[in-house]
Formats: C-alpha cells, structure tokens, sequence
C-alpha cells in the first residue's frame, strides 16, 4: 500500500502526513515562518521545524532518543532484535552512548572513501547486472536499497558468497525495529535478528584471528581504545551501520533520480561533467531528504523556544523544513548544486548527529552514476510519485511517465514476456 498523491494535491493535514506526501515544502515552509514551535493537540506532539528550533531541541540533555517507560519497543521485548536495539548507540543516552559513540566516530572518520567508492562501483555494476533496474521502475528501488546493504556488508568483512543472505536478513531487521512494519514483518525480523548476530559474531571472531582490514575490525579497535568494548555493544552497532543506511540510502538514490527529473539544468550539467553527480547528491541530502524527521522524548522539565515542556512530552523534529530555513541556506526553495555552506540537518545535530553521511553519499553517487550508465533517463520518470507508507523516511515508489509506460505496454505486445 502506498499514500496516493499528486503535485497538485492540497497539503498534507499534518507534520506527519507531509513525509510522504507529494509536495510538503510549501507546508514546511509555513511552519518555519508562522509556527517554528509549536504544539499540535490532534498529534498530541511539539513540533520543531526552524533551524533555531530543531537545533534546540537536538542539543537539550533533557530530550531524550526514547521514552523513558519504554527504552525498548513493546512489540520486541524477549528476542534477540530487543537486545540489538538496546545496545544501538543512537538508542541510548548517557554512559550507554559516549563510548560507544566516539567508537562509531572514530571508525567512520577513518574510513578510506576511495575504498567505499571502488566497493559502491563494483556493488552497483553486479547488482545492475542481476536486477536490471533501469528497465523496470520497482527494480530501481529494489537496487536502490540492495546496494547499501551489500557495500557494507562487503566493508565489515562479509565474502561474496554471504552478502546475499547478510543483505536480506538485515533488510528484514529494519523492517522489524523501526515503525510501521506489519506483524508478519515483525516475526520475520525478530529470526533474522538472530542469525544476523550469529554471523557478526563470526565475523567478528574472524576478524580478531586474522587482524584483516575490515570496518568491523576497525570499529572493535577503537571500541576497546575509547572503553566501549562490550562484544555484544560492537556487534548490535556494526548492524547498525546496515540497518541505518537501509531506508536513508534508497531513500537519497530515489530523491536524486527525481531531481534529475526535475532539475534539467542539473541533468545537463553532469551529463557534461560526470564529477559534478557528488554535488548534486549533497543537494539533494538539503533539498529533498531522505530522511525528513525524527523524535525526542522530554525526560524533565525544560524550556524550548521560550515553551515549557514537562516529562513525557514528545517532539517531533522535521528535519527537512530545517533544512528550508531561509536562515540557514538562502534561497532555500532553489536547487543549487554549487550552493556555498550549506547546511544540512538531515543526519541530525548535536550528540546523537549521525557519522555515515560520507557513507550514504558516497553510495548514492555510485548507483546513480551506474543507473546512467545502463541508460536510465530521469526525465521518462513520474516527476511526483507516490510515497513508501512512513512516518519518517520519504522513499518514492518509482513510475515511468504514461507516456513511456504506453510505449513500452506497446512495444512488448500482448503476448510478450518483456519485463515491466
């Protein structure tokens, strides 16, 4: 099921509505001028959307990453996905986060990029060979969020041989831990979530055997420098790193393609100069983020924007109207591929601001340059799609245009098996 919309579509009802709705920024442009913070009592939640506020709100000790009755979801409680989730750093506050933390900062600040391009290239070329997403719309997706898993999975130190089963199990645990999966979803992830952690911990053992240059070694290396080397923390957190980058990074490969849709002057530029994908990406994280907000849970009595909050409030942060503000990047509504500072709140701010955006763009990049590469044109795309039912991540559902879609029903012929 997907949340039907068009560009012409009155807004979205809510602040939560607006993830998946065709067009919010018309809408988040207005709660960053008129109500930057304020508290919505059909939601029953605070809402932040200005850069002032969302910056607040993400550096107040008293807002905490989940409710303090609830440090693990209900549903999960007694499996194994329970116990990777309770040791997931973003997950937590306090002493559970700084070690561990600064684990996580360390090992991706030193990661070699030239590394995780050559694996993103190798990964997008064999998985295009395999799925042939740029001749089928639900392919594109499919190969937008395989990717991520199967480059990761590659850099923790998995051989060709496992990455399809580490890839599928770890999609399976998303689905499982974060909001909106199906009770099925739930069971299937909370298995998943075992063998996943038996074949991290393998790894894991592998790795301190043979010292090999994985991000899972590396990642255990500075964990046991900075204190945090609880074997099961390092092991939930290296999960982590997939299951983080699953919606984020088909999300933002998704965004990038329908940019290049709508911007022709974008589309033209890199068709000249190739390098210049990397800079559309980064514009694309502001622009249309994959990743639109996130929560805080009021732990105690504070002030925000001039607002009491009380223990057990909840804020909703919209990250993607911060990154709107006229107060952080001029010209917010502009597509600007060689914008000067720009500021982006997509991987959050403050202590629990996500590491892995060099990551994700660095992917991102790949399979979309490969995309071209087999011949995709973003202009035969639904500018406007519909949306993946979430209540945080924006990840279209890819169409052809009518047009091209007639065309290829055509070509195929009544009887063909050509795919769609």
């Amino acid at each position: 099921m997907v949340q039907e919309a068009t560009a012409g579509s009155d807004g979205p009802g809510n602040a939560i509505a607006a993830v998946t709705h065709a067009d919010p920024y018309d809408y988040y442009a207005h709660l960053v001028a008129e109500r930057p913070f304020f508290h919505d009592p059909a939601l029953g939640l605070w809402v932040a959307s200005s850069a002032a506020a969302v910056t607040a709100v993400l550096t107040n000790p008293a807002c905490r990453v989940r409710p303090a009755g609830e440090p693990i979801p209900r549903a999960l409680l007694g499996t194994p996905a329970a116990e990777i989730f309770g040791a997931l750093v973003r997950m937590n506050d306090g002493e559970g986060h700084r070690a561990p933390k600064a684990a996580i900062e360390n090992t991706l600040g030193a990661v070699d990029l030239t590394r995780v391009s050559r694996e993103s290239e190798r990964w997008a070329t064999r998985l295009s060979r395999k799925l042939e997403p740029a001749t089928a719309p639900a392919r594109l997706m499919e190969f937008a969020f395989a990717l991520p898993m199967h480059v990761l999975a590659s850099l923790i130190g998995f051989g060709d041989d496992a990455l399809p089963d580490v890839a599928s199990l770890a999609g399976q645990l998303v689905r499982c831990i974060f909001p909106g999966g199906t009770p099925e979803q739930v069971e299937h992830g909370k298995r998943a979530a075992a063998q996943l952690r038996e074949c991290m911990r393998a790894q894991l053992h592998r790795a301190d055997r043979e010292g090999a240059d994985t991000l899972l070694g590396a990642f255990a290396a500075h964990a046991c420098r900075t204190g945090g080397d609880d074997t099961d923390v390092v092991i939930a957190n290296t999960i982590g790193f997939m299951t983080q980058a699953y919606d984020a990074t088909a999300g933002l490969i998704g965004a990038t393609l329908l940019a290049l849709a709508r911007e022709p002057e974008a589309r033209r530029r890199i068709a000249d100069a190739p390098a210049l994908l990397g800079d559309v990406v980064d514009e694309v994280l502001r622009y249309d983020a994959p990743v639109q907000n996130t929560r805080r849970f009021v732990a105690e009595a504070t002030a925000i924007e001039g607002q009491a909050l009380r223990p057990g409030d909840v804020v909703l942060v919209i990250l993607a109207a911060a990154n709107r503000d006229p107060a952080a990047n001029p010209d917010p509504h502009r597509f600007d591929i060689a914008r000067h500072e720009r500021r982006v709140f997509s991987f959050g701010v403050g202590a629990h601001a996500c590491p892995g955006r060099a990551l994700a763009t660095t992917i991102a990049k790949a399979g979309v340059a490969q995309l071209l590469m087999d011949g995709l044109e973003p202009e035969d795309l639904e500018r406007y799609p519909a949306y993946r039912p979430s209540q945080n991540s924006r990840i279209p559902v890819l169409a052809w245009k009518s047009a091209r879609a007639d065309g290829l029903a055509a070509s195929a012929g009544p009887s063909s098996g050509a795919k769609q």
